[in-house]
């Protein structure tokens, strides 16, 4: 469990909290590239770790990333006109680009307002169907993170964005929680689970997709230069404790993790737009082209009545209870349509920030208490004038292995991962 002091130290990401200084020291995405779809086009509102920002596509087709409030009176940006490289407040028509530069103030003569006006810009980056930004110092700018993803062509990636009303800690936790797959997910994860049968789910595009049941999994963590590997292990029963399943999952810093399908690679990040709301991007890609309605409706996010593309938001609550169907509790084992809409529904159901100090940890629990150590000491390092304890580069590397081993050769795990070790330290908790 975490202290109550600790909790709010690592769930805080406001300006000027220890951990939104630790995720201001990473390229964040903002928004995917597909919300601005052209030169010129509406500009999009953006919170992000609790900031009010708006982001748009200027004339050259350039992202600009600015405060959302002008600095003349306060209006908001989001309302303004996107137009001759900038982005201009309706108020009074004060123009400013992407670089925050104040081009033009039609209420003001003086020429020397353009020199001391200007907008809070930060700095973008456009790659992988997402937009990426630093809101961090600038002497502390890090080089930009590369996934593997990036170099995917476009028919072989998708991305998709969902708002989701809870602290980013209780969805990233979700992701680095092996046991819960074969649980929560039981109607994927294990199909015949309601005739204590395990058939195998032969849809190679599912991420959920368990090879065998093993529902209390034996976990390793390893430290490496982006954050650690996790890696859970299943004995397969049916080979008489000969063979084990290994599933490999990266966490980078500072909330991404990827997590492997049989064809594909769903590369998730969770981005706090604030203490108690968060934006959850899926990047997911492969060798062949991405069925994109598929995998939406993998996640359970086709139901219009919990989800909508056109603003990304994820509406279910309490009020129908998350969209559970109670009367389909005999064939379904949550009620609930879909990957995502099962792992929203639990985190959801927590609360917008969970209070840790009454939980009881478990051994299948420990990537979760490795994650927060390392949050933890990245706060703590930042705090006294130093970097997150892993900054990650160049990932494109980085994969999530999900095969079988013989039992004999479980010491040799990493060798399922490339490298990025730190000098065999380990992260077991």
């Amino acid at each position: 469990m975490l202290s109550k002091e600790d909790n709010e130290r690592i769930c805080r990401v406001g300006p000027n909290t220890p951990m939104g200084n630790v995720f201001r020291r990473f390229w964040l995405p903002v928004c995917t590239s597909a919300q601005l779809p052209e030169a010129d086009c509406d500009p999009l509102r953006v919170r992000l770790v609790g900031e009010n920002l708006v982001a748009f596509r200027d004339s050259t087709g350039a992202v600009g990333l600015v405060q959302e409030n002008c600095p003349h009176r306060g209006a908001s940006l989001a309302l303004g006109r996107v137009e001759d490289n900038g982005i201009r407040c309706l108020y009074h028509g004060w123009k400013f680009g992407r670089d925050g530069t104040l081009q033009d103030a039609p209420n003001c003569s003086m020429r020397a307002i353009k020199s001391t006006v200007r907008a809070r810009a930060y700095p973008v980056r456009e790659e992988g169907g997402l937009v990426w930004a630093y809101l961090g110092p600038k002497e502390k700018q890090p080089p930009f993170t590369r996934y593997a993803f990036m170099d995917a062509p476009e028919p072989n990636r998708t991305v998709i964005r969902i708002n989701v009303n809870a602290n980013y800690l209780q969805l990233v936790e979700g992701g680095f929680d092996s046991s819960h797959v074969g649980i929560l997910h039981s109607n994927i994860a294990r199909p015949g689970w309601m005739n204590a049968t395990f058939t195998p789910n032969p849809d190679k595009d599912n991420p959920a997709v368990l090879a065998v049941e093993d529902n209390d999994p034996e976990l390793e963590l390893s430290e490496t230069d982006f954050g650690f590997y996790y890696a859970a292990f299943r004995t397969d029963r049916r080979s008489g404790d000969a063979q084990l399943n290994v599933r490999v999952v990266p966490f980078i810093m500072p909330s991404t993790r990827i997590i492997p399908a049989p064809t594909t690679l769903y590369t998730v990040f969770e981005t706090p737009a604030d203490d108690e709301h968060t934006s959850t991007f899926i990047v997911i890609h492969g060798k062949a082209p991405v069925d994109r309605a598929k995998n939406i409706a993998l996640l359970g996010l086709d139901d219009p009545k919990v989800y909508s593309e056109r603003d990304c938001m994820y509406r279910a609550t309490w009020d129908d209870r998350f969209g559970q169907d109670r009367q389909r509790l005999q064939e379904s084992w949550s009620g609930l349509n879909g990957i995502e809409q099962e792992d929203a529904a639990m985190s959801l159901s927590m609360g917008p920030i969970i209070d840790r100090s009454q939980e009881h940890l478990v051994p299948a629990d420990r990537a979760v208490v490795a994650l927060r150590k390392m949050l933890l000491r990245s706060a703590k390092n930042v705090e006294q004038g130093g970097d997150p304890v892993a900054m990650p580069g160049d990932v494109t590397d980085v994969g999530a292995p999900d095969t079988f081993i013989a039992s004999s050769a479980r010491t040799t795990w990493q060798e399922l991962s490339p490298g990025h070790w730190k000098n065999a330290e380990s992260a077991n908790a």
